[in-house]
């Protein structure tokens, strides 16, 4: 699997459920992803606004080293395989 992050970042977003609230605006968020929330003008911006929220939960989570949760078979708790510079 080449591209694990963006892979991770899509099948996650996937996952969000939506909900219009009471002045037209809505709200995001992302179960599985304790804290992942977001609201917006319009479902779009909403969506982005989502998108950027779990981008930085994600690498905060890593910086700091929390588990992040498996997202269809995508692990990003793992330790990074490093392959020889020989292969390359």
């Amino acid at each position: 699997m080449k591209f694990i992050l963006t892979q991770y970042i899509n099948e996650a977003m996937g996952m969000a459920e939506f909900e219009k609230l009471e002045d037209g605006s809505y709200y995001r968020r992302i179960p599985v992803c304790l804290g992942v929330i977001a609201f917006g003008a319009t479902l779009k911006k909403c969506e982005e606004e989502l998108r950027s929220v779990l981008e930085d939960w994600i690498l905060v989570g890593l910086k700091l080293k929390h588990h992040l949760p498996a997202i269809h078979n995508l692990d990003l708790n793992m330790e990074p395989q490093n392959d020889s510079l020989v292969t390359v």
